[in-house]
């Protein structure tokens, strides 16, 4: 298992090292996660309030971490709170709803709560929407490619049914 350096080699993803601290310490959390895609490094966490339609600031803020899982949903992202030991975790989904909305990053879960990302560096919100975006699409085609009935044994990748 390791850690992987993400993006364009910006000063955003720690050393190698750093990665490897973190990636243990995400493993100690979620012992099925096996890479860290991309690192936002410094984060705050807002919920959308729909009786005061307004945005409230929670407690969490830190280090936003994307990750790849061994099992079932097989992308996710943590923000490591440096405020407390409660971290932000979320499966990345075909019902995750994404909005960049510079420099927060909006979104949507399968619980209908609408959370909103801060990011301190405009260009790591840019890059991890961006990322955020292809693993929801890929979720969604993962979704869309298993909704029908596969053929004996998954030969040939073909849905069988229709008329």
């Amino acid at each position: 298992m390791t850690a992987t350096s993400a993006g364009s080699g910006g000063s955003s993803c720690p050393p190698a090292k750093g990665l490897d601290i973190s990636l243990a310490a995400l493993q100690r959390q979620d012992p099925y996660i096996n890479n860290i895609v991309d690192v936002a490094s410094q984060v705050a966490l807002y919920t959308y309030n729909n009786r005061a339609n307004e945005w409230e600031k929670t407690e969490v803020e830190g280090t936003l971490f994307i990750y790849t899982r061994l099992a079932s949903p097989r992308h996710g992202f943590t923000i490591m709170n440096r405020l407390s030991m409660e971290n932000l975790t979320e499966p990345i989904t075909k019902d995750l709803d994404f909005q960049l909305q510079h420099p927060f990053l909006l979104y949507r879960n399968a619980r209908l709560v609408i959370h909103g990302i801060w990011f301190y560096d405009k260009e790591d919100c840019q890059r991890i929407a961006q990322r955020m975006k292809i693993l929801t699409q890929q979720e969604q085609a993962l979704a869309q490619s298993q909704g029908g009935w596969l053929s004996p044994g998954g030969v040939g990748g073909g849905i069988v049914g229709g008329e």
